[in-house]
């Protein structure tokens, strides 16, 4: 029997990169799994078409996650189709950089309301679904604990506010028997992020493992802590980031 066998997941921000392998993990190890996305409905039908391929039943779902409303009914139709819920992966999320003099306010709105705001209203919405042992993982960032750069303050913040949202609702959701973990990657191959890109040099030079990481390796360990086998894994930050921040 698969380790994810039966279970139902709902992965934000999963047609392309990190997400998109999170979720064609899980279904490898036997989730069903909906597809979230914003812009690209054939990336996420790609995703979508590739788990059903494993015999999986999968499902793409809009969500715009600087719109409360949106994200409410993402989740709600994601538990609808997959007839209930079972993992929350929050992985949507931005990237900008700058100083904070050149932050505009709708820079700052975008950062904290799709990196920050979108996590607690999904996990929000998620609970009335998920039973005991069901499971909260979101995607943070090892620049949430490390700032090696100028320019990184306002989206190391807004990953940095999801550890202590983690240990809260962990702490909030334990006597349900449901856990809430954060991942935090480090530089990952990614079309957002490349290992042959501007900044990689300067990003390799700071990794005791001179090597990018793959969207997969993320993936492994958020589909580890899935697992029952990581029941007693709750609250934590697990850093994927080649040690970078060791």
């Amino acid at each position: 029997m698969l380790p994810l066998e039966g279970k139902r997941a709902f992965v934000t921000g999963a047609s392309r990169g990190i997400g998109a392998a999170i979720a064609r993990r899980l279904a490898a190890d036997g989730a069903d799994v909906a597809v979230g996305y914003e812009r690209s409905i054939d990336a996420a039908q790609a995703v979508v078409n590739e788990i059903e391929a494993l015999g999986r039943c999968a499902v793409a779902i809009r969500m715009e996650a600087n719109s409360p409303e949106s994200i409410r009914e993402a989740v709600d139709h994601a538990a609808r189709v997959l007839g209930g819920l079972d993992i929350l992966v929050n992985n949507a999320g931005i990237f900008r950089a700058g100083t904070v003099e050149d932050m505009s306010l709708q820079d700052i709105d975008d950062i904290l309301s799709i990196n920050v705001r979108a996590v607690l209203l999904a996990s929000q919405a998620a609970l009335k679904y998920l039973p005991e042992g069901g499971r909260i993982i979101s995607t943070g960032s090892n620049l949430a604990e490390r700032v090696p750069d100028a320019g990184l303050s306002l989206y190391s913040m807004s990953k940095a506010a999801l550890i202590g949202w983690t240990k809260g609702l962990a702490r909030d959701l334990g006597p349900r028997g449901i856990t809430v973990n954060v991942v935090h990657p480090g530089s990952t191959d990614t079309d957002m992020n490349p290992a042959d890109g501007p900044h990689a040099e300067a990003q390799l030079n700071r990794m005791a493992i001179k090597r990018y990481g793959r969207a997969e390796d993320v993936a492994a360990l958020v589909a580890f802590v899935a697992r029952d086998e990581a029941r007693s894994i709750n609250g934590a930050g697990l850093t994927v980031d080649g040690g970078a921040n060791a």
